[in-house]
């Protein structure tokens, strides 16, 4: 399969690499396609895909007619090799781009130029604008910046097929790192093909539907793949940097100039519930003990990888007393090791840790009361301080240089990642909560009727049974299934807290957050379970999440009141004066579109700054971003700085969900560089936007007016017309989506086809996966052109805004990116699958109105002659993938037809399934 052809004028020779490669691998797969279907397969697939650009750059009725002569007469057999064909192009296209952009980066470096995003560029502008060392480390000392993994069902990739793709990018790297020989440069080309004959012959699609624990196995291994390994990398990197910055002699930084560990990774996987009916009790202590295996084993290895290395004999170099008394702990081991007691040293470390990974294995089984041979560790800190006796004899001894190599990084680790490796939150809706919290008054004083109370009898009768000793739960009632399900969870959650220590569950959340009394009942059960106590402390951070349009709104006068109430703020208070609170990009936008979701965030922030400022309490903020723009999505770094001023202070979490983990932090440069991103752009945020001005005053009555009108044109199309949701079901593979096995969590929250109802990770997926990407632009054209037809001559107002306001700029840019994907032609196909004509032609008619608006309205706004005109290189990484993403839409199109006709070949499900596996793979962050 040959790459696409390029346009001679718009390649750069930095980019020549890029194209090359494309074009190898194309050949390779194309070989492979040759070899494993045969010549007339391979020329059909060549066939699809020139028809399929012709249709794409001329919408040519004559090749939408031929392509669907083309694919109606293809047995299922040969319909599956085509798609595979395409979808593997844009699997490998993927890996290429990405090694491409490290070789950029690398580039960059070795010309001293820091890229922005890095942590030597944030550094050098902290400098820059007068920011001391001395703040730096106030700052990492204080900061958090945490990306958080959730199990949200768009990555459609199985681990098998991931782990040939990470070797194929690591092969890659090899050909053009390595300055290979000619021998060399063959092998590696034949593993290669090795690679992709064995995707070829490895099936793409799950045959079972995941459970918890399988995805909870498939988030563990970006550890393996990234976190373990090059979080510790980091903060070496950026130790080093600074004790360079402070005029050392080139020295290494000792123990007392390690920075705080403020980046620390965070998982929804195993403890988010909210609507999740098989993440149980038991499934999260199983997490739990999972995620701790996970640290543990990784420790253990890197032990003994040390202790290899640690081969410093005491004929050579003395030792510290404390290194002494550690190995005499095992007086077996230091007898045979006594002249290599490094070595016993970190044998001594591994046998307490076996012991400790036996005394976590038993610690919630009955009856059991064997104990392991030799003392397990309390906590990771005792680890630690182990690791640090080893550290101090080396440095005392001449061999600081030794002492930075793998027992750095092995401190550091623990460090990060404890014996819990991630903090695990837990979520669950308030609905379940109020439930559960009336059924408790139910029983304990039968005739409160907590659901028929008002807000303000709500908070009273709260307030005072959270002032109580005793508890509310009585061993002797029955109560129902849900309420014992949730009790048991946050039992869980509270022994996770004896066991693993305080940093295992540190978040529990509230979805669906409305009022005062949705956080005083979530306050009221952790009570019940010993994480709140009636004195006014909590064990755990109350998360409220504002995730409607209405929710975002009102979000400071909820804080506002309970930061009024006495009982609630003593509660902040314990946890050092710091509330976080969570905003939802993904149903904020499924409810009023993506102007508005993104304006109502923004105003939000503002106001939440404004109370919690007025309050003297810190303001951490939680960002549900998804990873396509209709569910907040696009470039974190961008994002991040363009929050108002006040937003970040040092503190931000934001979710990783579906395809974006696979596409950030499963190759470890990758995911170095998006972890150096979100750090970088935290200390940016937080130390250099102190002189940022605040947005004009015009700016915000503008936007008020923007999204004033997108909302309603948006609202009356999804919400308002007549059988959209018809219109919906049928034009979309949102039904066939929840035939993949790729989440374990229901696409609906109930049994209906309501567009209320449905979760906005399908919703977005569904938009994607048909190219109209609705959700990401929808009502913008109408907005812009309702406002100009009220203010003739206000073009150069809107065109200042997007030069000027960075929030203006970055949802521009990336509604940019969103209608560049899109495709309305193809669009138009997905519109005749719906039955009623009337209904198609009126609402499709709609959508295709719109979307030219906003494509006039964002290039007169950006000044721009074409889509991406500012960003070439994703513009040709977009453009270069329509031939390979067209022919599986329309392939899509035809197997849709002929399933929803009752076809009953197995093979065209199949063939639909594989269809949404290549164009996700193709758009990249398509849900």
């Amino acid at each position: 399969m040959p790459a696409p052809a390029s346009d001679p004028e718009a390649d750069t020779d930095i980019d020549l690499s890029l194209r090359d490669e494309i074009r190898m691998l194309g050949r390779v797969l194309g070989d492979t396609l040759r070899d494993q279907e045969g010549d007339a397969i391979f020329d059909l697939v060549e066939r699809v895909r020139r028809v399929s650009t012709r249709f794409h750059r001329e919408e040519d009725e004559s090749a939408r007619h031929e392509l669907e002569t083309i694919l109606a007469s293809l047995p299922a057999d040969h319909t599956i090799s085509i798609v595979r064909a395409f979808s593997y192009f844009s699997h490998l296209a993927n890996i290429a781009e990405d090694q491409h952009n490290l070789r950029r980066a690398r580039a960059e470096t070795a010309n001293g130029h820091a890229a922005a995003g890095t942590l030597a560029h944030a550094l050098a502008d902290a400098l820059k604008a007068g920011v001391s060392t001395a703040e730096l480390r106030r700052f990492f000392a204080g900061a958090l910046a945490s990306p958080v993994l959730t199990a949200h069902p768009t990555e459609v990739r199985r681990r098998a097929t991931l782990t040939h793709e990470m070797r194929i990018a690591q092969l890659l790297a090899e050909r053009t790192r390595i300055d290979p020989t000619p021998e060399e440069l063959a092998d590696i080309d034949e593993e290669l093909r090795r690679r992709v004959v064995t995707l070829w012959q490895t099936n793409l699609l799950r045959r079972t539907k995941l459970t918890v624990l399988d995805e909870v196995t498939n988030g563990l291994a970006y550890y393996d793949y990234t976190f373990l390994r090059q979080l510790p990398r980091v903060y070496a990197a950026l130790e080093d940097k600074l004790a360079l910055l402070e005029g050392g002699e080139g020295a290494v930084p000792g123990p007392p100039d390690e920075i705080g560990s403020f980046l620390r990774i965070g998982s929804w996987i195993g403890g988010d519930r909210d609507g999740n009916p098989f993440v149980t009790a038991a499934v999260t202590a199983q997490t739990m003990r999972r995620q701790s295996s996970t640290a543990i084993s990784f420790y253990l290895d890197e032990l003994k990888a040390l202790g290899s290395e640690l081969s410093i004999s005491t004929i050579r170099v003395d030792v510290s007393d404390e290194l002494l008394a550690l190995i005499d702990q095992m007086p077996a081991i230091s007898q045979a090791r006594r002249n290599e007691p490094y070595r016993a040293a970190a044998q001594v470390i591994a046998e307490r840790l076996r012991a400790t990974t036996f005394q976590l294995e038993i610690a919630d089984l009955v009856g059991v009361t064997a104990k392991p041979p030799v003392e397990p560790y309390a906590s990771a800190a005792e680890l630690k301080a182990d690791l640090d006796i080893i550290d101090q004899s080396l440095r005392k001894h001449r061999s600081a240089a030794i002492a930075r190599g793998k027992l750095r990084s092995l401190r550091r680790a623990v460090d990060c990642f404890g014996f819990h490796l991630a903090i695990l939150d837990s979520r669950q809706n308030s609905d379940v909560h109020e439930r559960c919290v009336a059924e408790l008054f139910e029983i304990a004083a039968p005739g409160t009727n907590y659901k028929e109370l008002g807000e303000g009898a709500r908070i009273s009768l709260l307030l005072r049974e959270l002032a109580t000793a005793r508890p509310l739960t009585s061993p002797f009632a029955t109560y129902s299934d849900e309420t014992v399900g949730e009790m048991d969870m946050l039992r869980t959650c509270a022994r996770i807290h004896q066991i693993y220590g305080p940093e295992a569950i540190q978040t529990c959340i509230i979805s669906k957050a409305e009022g005062v009394s949705d956080m005083l009942e979530l306050a009221l059960l952790l009570k019940e379970v010993g994480l709140v106590d009636p004195a006014g402390t909590s064990a755990v951070n109350i998360v409220p999440l504002f995730e409607t349009i209405e929710d975002l709104r009102n979000s400071a006068k909820v804080m506002e009141q309970m930061f009024r109430l006495p009982e609630y703020r003593k509660l902040v208070d314990s946890r050092g004066a710091m509330q976080e609170v969570m905003l939802g990009y993904s149903d904020s936008n499924k409810d009023g579109g993506f102007v508005t979701s993104g304006w109502e965030l923004y105003k939000a922030e503002i106001e939440l700054i404004e109370v919690f400022k007025r309050h003297g309490v810190r303001l951490r903020l939680f960002h549900g971003r998804g990873g396509s723009v209709g569910r907040g999505g696009g470039p974190s770094y961008d994002a991040i700085l363009a929050q108002p001023g006040g937003a970040v202070q040092g503190l931000i979490r934001i979710t990783e969900q579906g395809e974006i983990i696979s596409s950030k932090y499963s190759n470890p440069a990758v995911g170095r560089a998006n972890l150096e991103i979100l750090a970088s752009a935290t200390l940016e945020a937080t130390l250099l936007s102190g002189d940022a001005k605040a947005p004009r005053e015009e700016y915000l009555t503008v936007m008020e007016a923007l999204s004033d009108a997108a909302f309603k044109a948006y609202r009356a199309l999804v919400y308002e017309t007549p059988r959209f949701e018809d219109y919906f079901w049928e034009s979309t593979v949102i039904n066939e989506i929840a035939t993949l096995n790729i989440g374990s969590r229901p696409a609906s929250r109930k049994k209906t086809r309501r567009i209320e109802d449905l979760r906005a990770i399908p919703w977005v997926f569904s938009w994607a996966q048909c190219r109209l990407m609705l959700p990401g632009w929808y009502g913008f054209g109408t907005a812009i052109g309702s406002w100009l037809e009220k203010h003739p001559d206000g073009l150069p107002l809107l065109q200042e805004m997007y030069r000027e306001w960075p929030f203006f700029r970055t949802q521009l840019s990336n509604m940019d990116m969103v209608l560049s994907k899109s495709s309305i032609a193809i669009a138009s196909r997905y519109a005749e699958l719906v039955e009623d004509v009337e209904l198609r032609d009126s609402i499709f008619g709609r959508i295709r109105a719109e979307h030219s608006a906003a494509i006039k309205s964002l290039l007169a706004i950006s000044q721009q002659d074409k889509l991406l005109a500012s960003n070439p290189m994703l513009d040709r990484s977009i453009r270069n993938r329509f031939p390979y993403i067209d022919p599986l839409n329309h392939v899509q199109v035809g197997l849709l037809r002929a399933y929803r006709g009752n076809d009953t070949d197995e093979k065209v499900l199949q063939g639909i399934q594989l269809t949404i596996n290549g164009i996700s793979a193709g758009l990249r962050n398509s849900g």
